[in-house]
């Protein structure tokens, strides 16, 4: 693990993805404190006007807002919009850091969930073998053969709108990979001899899968894992710009690029008048996928025996 640590450090790509990744967790932790929420749901974006039009960085919030919050009891922090309001009045600042939070909480819990899946439904098919190996498999090809997004598109559309029904449709259709690695690794490693003395001398099957295989052979999916985090957030920002994701108003990178779809050209003869309703959700995503792909990256090269030349 030290010496993980030390390579991850030591090599520039895998610390400016370090760099990134913990930019995003500070937003993350002190949200709270760099958007302070109006709203009992902190995850509800502050509008700073009623206007259906983009406005520009800057742009304070209208009396009427102002007046509207005062009178539910709500002090008001912030008397501008930092990165300008999106269609509808949408504070753009509010909405992204807030959203690091989702963008979080959607990528980890989607990961971690789809990875347990494959994990355990990949080690029984390649340790056992068999009918059950054939039949696991072959649910995860059928699986497979369904394409991811339209998918969770579908399965989002008939759970109901909603992250929650977006996390569910996004697992039940993002753990076939982690099936499929974990199910090679294992069949190259359950001939060890190792594993053989195990079995000679009576440890139980699922011990010998939970204390002796997985530990030698969860690298790789662990790696597969740390890249995944950002596809799946990168999905769940499509499914929201798609209209079946997030709910209006919750602070989703995908909902905030929505905001923007009829303003991405400007307007005739200013083409580029509304360019920070498209600019700042836009890059937020792609730094956010880039830092877990930088770092997944790195992690690949540290933990593959083949790129460390030794094998």
């Amino acid at each position: 693990m030290n010496r993980i640590i030390k390579k991850l450090l030591s090599n520039t790509t895998s610390l400016i993805g370090l760099l990134l990744l913990l930019f995003f967790v500070v937003i993350a932790i002190f949200a709270p404190y760099i958007a302070p929420p109006l709203f009992d749901d902190p995850y509800q974006i502050v509008r700073m006007t009623w206007d259906i039009e983009p406005r520009p960085p800057g742009f304070p919030m209208a009396d009427e807002m102002r007046v509207v919050f005062e009178s539910l009891g709500k002090q008001v922090d912030r008397d501008k919009a930092l990165f300008g309001t999106a269609q509808g009045g949408y504070d753009i600042f509010y909405g992204l850091i807030w959203g690091t939070r989702t963008a979080f909480r959607v990528g980890i819990i989607t990961v971690v969930f789809s990875m347990l899946i494959g994990v355990i439904s990949g080690s029984i098919a390649a340790y056992f073998g068999g009918w059950i190996d054939e039949l696991l498999m072959r649910i995860t090809d059928i699986f497979l053969s369904i394409p991811f997004l339209v998918a969770a598109m579908v399965l989002t559309t008939i759970l109901g709108r909603g992250l929650d029904k977006v996390m569910v449709a996004l697992i039940a259709f993002g753990w076939m990979g982690y099936a499929r690695v974990i199910r090679g690794s294992i069949l190259s490693t359950k001939q060890e001899i190792y594993i053989m003395a195990a079995r000679a001398l009576g440890v139980k099957d699922f011990r010998i899968i939970l204390l002796h295989l997985l530990p030698n052979t969860i690298f790789p999916v662990l790696v597969q894992a740390s890249m995944n985090i950002g596809s799946m957030v990168v999905t769940a920002a499509a499914l929201s710009f798609l209209g079946v994701g997030a709910p209006l108003g919750y602070a989703d990178w995908g909902q905030m690029v929505s905001f923007a779809r009829n303003w991405i050209i400007g307007s005739p003869g200013n083409a580029g008048k509304y360019w920070y309703a498209v600019f700042f959700p836009g890059i937020f995503i792609v730094l956010f996928v880039l830092s877990w792909n930088l770092v997944g990256d790195t992690l690949r090269d540290i933990l593959d025996p083949r790129l460390r030349g030794e094998l």
